[in-house]
């Protein structure tokens, strides 16, 4: 049963990680709540569907398409509608929630609910720690640490990347040292829907599309980023990893453990911020003055 949870773990904590640091990301440089983030996982999911099954091209280009066509999609988003009202983060997260309603609803009227597919391009299993391990879960595992070692390398090694952490950082001074703040902004909404992308790249094939399948990852990479701290990306990833495991654990463990996966999620967010109000790597919060 530890090797069942251990694999598993990896396996939902991994896309957790890639979908939270994506939304972290866009929320630590323009400072935006964008609600419609797991949306964007949604349209990816979608459109390999469709590129496969109407379309009838390879994986590997599916998955190219469903990448470009997310961050083209993202941008959109950006440009013409959070960008306008960024200064007000609650026309923000209204208008976010609007564009993630409308989007499930268009998906609605044009499938109806029906649960759909998409098949595993990676066939077969290995046998590890006693466990038959699927490749396609083997393949998740290892394409969530290749995306998260990339963009860390770009964060960190790329003049863009320190472009990203200077605006994060401080708006009007890295305005005042000559970096285009909202070119920035605009790039990294463009990393952060390519990431939601990957994220569906990757699990496409292990969850059944549906209308409202943003819904359930949403909720629980928005515990993810506040329990690791809003805006640290470090944050995000173990913030995934602790809620990734306690929910494995709990549908293994407990009969009918898939109907509290999210409750109980919720319930170690709570417990961690009554402790640590700043969530595990984020900033003390420090009292306005007069």
């Amino acid at each position: 049963m530890l090797e069942r949870i251990l694999i598993n773990g990896l396996v939902i904590s991994g896309t957790y990680a890639v979908l939270a640091v994506g939304f972290s990301l866009i929320f630590g440089v323009a400072k935006i709540f964008n609600m419609a983030h797991t949306v964007l996982y949604m349209a990816a999911s979608y459109i390999i569907f469709f590129s496969l099954n109407s379309l009838g091209i390879h994986y590997v280009f599916a998955s190219a398409l469903a990448i470009l066509l997310t961050i083209i999609f993202g941008i959109l988003c950006y440009k013409f509608l959070f960008d306008r009202v960024k200064v007000h983060e609650t026309a923000v997260m209204i208008i976010s929630i609007s564009v993630a309603i409308i989007c499930q609803e268009l998906v609605l009227m044009t499938l109806d609910g029906s649960y759909r597919g998409v098949p595993s391009f990676i066939v077969g299993s290995k046998e590890l720690m006693g466990v038959s391990v699927l490749y396609q879960h083997m393949f998740v595992v290892l394409g969530c640490i290749i995306t998260l070692i990339g963009l860390w390398i770009l964060l960190t090694k790329t003049f863009l990347g320190k472009a990203i952490r200077a605006v994060a950082q401080d708006q009007e001074i890295a305005n005042l040292m000559g970096i285009d703040v909202s070119r920035v902004c605009l790039i990294a909404m463009g990393i952060s829907a390519g990431l939601a992308a990957i994220a569906a790249v990757l699990s496409a094939p292990l969850e059944p599309l549906y209308p409202a399948m943003w819904l359930q990852p949403l909720i629980l990479i928005l515990a993810a980023v506040v329990l690791g701290g809003l805006g640290s990306i470090k944050g995000s990833v173990y913030g995934a990893l602790i809620l990734g495991f306690t929910e494995t654990i709990v549908i293994t463990v407990i009969p009918g453990g898939s109907f509290l996966r999210g409750a109980v999620s919720l319930l170690a967010m709570v417990i961690v911020l009554i402790f640590r109000p700043e969530g595990l790597f984020g900033v003390v919060f420090e009292e306005e003055t007069l």
